[in-house]
């Protein structure tokens, strides 16, 4: 009788232990992607202002304004965190082909404004490679454990799924950071 009551505790300490673990890898992976929103809101804020500078003179420019602002809209407008991530990679490369049509403006590449909202654009990309890198390390640990035995038989029966990874190129603004940072 007590072997029976040991060996529960030792499997009921068990379950806990591994519960709480998935616990702490799902809310740290939720708190993290939170810095990523705040983040991208950031880029999202500023890419308004970029394109009030720019779009009067870049008029060949007008379909990647209207991708970059309709992908901004439905970001803004999304709750799950894997589908914000795929918009936040889909602006990716529309937002790389603007900031390297500005470089092709004289006017623009002399813009006081323009120069700082690339200042400012470049410091939000930083910040975003770094929490990406953040992100996509917890969500491996959480999906390893969510994958590997013993904690995904506990993980199945909370019906925790895979999270996505946050992979996207960084955005690479043509003038170097240097050159940047020291207008």
């Amino acid at each position: 009788m007590t072997t029976i009551l040991i060996i529960t505790a030792i499997v009921l300490i068990v379950i806990i232990s591994i519960y709480n673990y998935l616990i702490r890898l799902k809310n740290q992976a939720n708190n993290i992607y939170s810095n990523v929103e705040v983040i991208l809101k950031k880029r999202y804020d500023l890419l308004p202002n970029l394109f009030k500078i720019t779009q009067a003179i870049m008029t060949h420019e007008r379909e990647l304004f209207k991708k970059v602002t309709d992908l901004r809209s439905l970001s803004l407008k999304e709750q799950d965190a894997n589908t914000q991530i795929k918009l936040a990679s889909q602006i990716q490369s529309p937002l790389q082909n603007i900031l390297a049509a500005v470089e092709n403006y004289p006017i623009l590449k002399s813009n006081e404004n323009v120069l700082q909202l690339q200042k400012q654009l470049f410091e939000i990309e930083e910040q975003i490679s770094a929490v990406r890198r953040a992100y996509n390390q917890s969500v491996t640990d959480f999906n390893n454990a969510v994958e590997m035995f013993p904690t995904n038989i506990l993980a199945s029966l909370l019906n925790y799924q895979k999270k996505e990874l946050y992979n996207a190129p960084d955005i690479v603004v043509k003038t170097t950071a240097s050159e940047l940072l020291k207008r």
